[in-house]
């Protein structure tokens, strides 16, 4: 067993703070932006544009990050510096949250689709911001400043911090928001302040690891597209099988996530009532995050990623047994399953990015993340969508005109994650 490598007071600070930071914008733009879309059409008479809606801000905010991800990590490694582009993208990033606050909860029909452009459009540009402080810079950052007999704990803390963020967001913020208000502008303009507060501080508080070196190559291009070459696919196997394994949880989650607030309001019946098992689910399962990221690096993750994926799907399909329950069972089995559900999907997305920062090569930290993008955003945030689009849409042919979210995500989920058995099963073949 490896001596683990201690990282100091300042690394933790600023990989908790800044992660937590960038966990609360990215909370507010995959559940409340894709929330409020579904809230706009709902309240306009056109809950079939929810789903359209929803589908296309999920897709096209997936292919920005993507992009922005690729140059702007190939940027980071070409200057040698993450500070600059964490700092002041942090700051961008709470300006474009904002401009949200300039949308109405209900519109006329004769601006339907320029509201939903709008939507789109605004979701697209914050998704920019995020993706170049928080994507490439502060993800290359944590690999700099790691190794791999620290990486399982750090990767863990940074894996539980999303569900951190809801509550943050859910419990101290979400007052602010209410699908019935006329406007919901103050929500938006508190949540922007965040992180351009954060990115304020980052300029005198986040330091550059010492080692970091400018990439040794001069051709742009090459160095934007490094990730992506067949030579380096072949070079770097295990690492993108480790992606893959990464896409396939993605998908799983991104089948049912955007629509987990509505789940829990509408089609569970719960109201404003949501917000107690929500809290429960999330506390719960960033403890079990939380004991995972430390005991992967005690013991090796290796031991680890099959008890987990037989959480994660009996976690999915827990919600999916929900539409058969009725009184103390139906709430037990949400309350422990969703636990079980969101424990095991964070903790193996933890395991997945510690293991593909372990198989980097060195020197391109910021040039992968890139490539780590397209497997864990852009693909699954393309297919999941798609899939709770079907779904969602097959519903409203059986529940009416009326917005509910179908039981049917979750067995679709359920059945995604599964197949990341394959995936899996190599990494556990090839790891130490």
């Amino acid at each position: 067993m490896k001596k683990s490598t201690p990282l100091g007071g300042k690394i933790w600070f600023a990989a908790i703070f800044f992660g937590l930071i960038g966990q609360i914008a990215w909370i507010v733009e995959n559940m409340y932006f894709a929330t409020f879309a579904q809230d706009v059409f709902a309240n306009s008479g056109r809950s079939d544009m929810s789903y359209w809606v929803t589908t296309w801000m999920v897709i096209l905010s997936a292919i920005a990050a993507t992009a922005t991800t690729i140059f702007a990590g190939a940027w980071s490694d070409r200057v040698g510096k993450r500070k600059p582009f964490i700092a002041f993208g942090y700051i961008f990033w709470g300006i474009t949250i904002m401009l949200f606050a300039f949308l109405p909860m209900k519109a006329e029909a004769g601006s339907l689709m320029l509201v939903a452009v709008l939507i789109v459009l605004f979701d697209c540009v914050m998704t920019f911001a995020g993706s170049t402080s928080n994507d490439a810079a502060f993800n290359a950052w944590v690999a700099d400043n790691t190794d791999d007999t620290n990486r399982g704990k750090l990767n863990g803390i940074l894996s539980i911090l999303p569900v951190i963020a809801v509550v943050i967001v859910f419990v101290g913020l979400g007052s602010l928001y209410n699908s019935a208000n006329e406007s919901n502008s103050m929500f938006f303009i508190v949540i922007g302040i965040i992180p351009m507060v954060a990115g304020i501080l980052a300029l005198f508080t986040i330091k550059d690891a010492k080692d970091i070196k400018k990439a040794d190559t001069e051709n742009l291009v090459g160095d934007t597209f490094y990730g992506f070459r067949a030579e380096t696919v072949k070079n770097n196997r295990l690492l993108y099988i480790t992606l893959l394994a990464a896409c396939l949880i993605g998908i799983a989650q991104q089948t049912f996530f955007s629509y987990l607030i509505n789940f829990l309001i509408v089609t569970l019946g719960l109201g404003d009532g949501f917000v107690i098992p929500m809290a429960v689910i999330i506390v719960g399962s960033a403890i079990v995050t939380g004991v995972f990221g430390f005991m992967f690096d005690k013991h090796g993750r290796k031991g680890f990623y099959y008890p987990l994926l037989i959480m994660t799907v009996v976690g999915i399909l827990s919600f999916f047994s929900l539409q058969f329950l009725d009184g103390g069972a139906r709430t037990a089995v949400l309350f422990i399953g969703g636990i079980v559900m969101m424990g095991g999907i964070l903790s193996l997305i933890g395991a997945f990015n510690a293991n593909f920062q372990d198989l980097i090569p060195e020197g391109s930290q910021g040039r992968f993340q890139g490539v780590r993008m397209c497997f864990t955003v852009l693909i699954p945030m393309i297919i999941g969508p798609i899939i709770s689009l079907i779904l969602g849409l097959d519903a409203m042919g059986l529940n009416g005109s009326d917005f509910v979210p179908p039981y049917s995500l979750f067995m679709a989920a359920a059945i995604v994650a599964a197949i990341s058995v394959i995936p899996i099963s190599i990494i556990r073949k090839n790891s130490k």
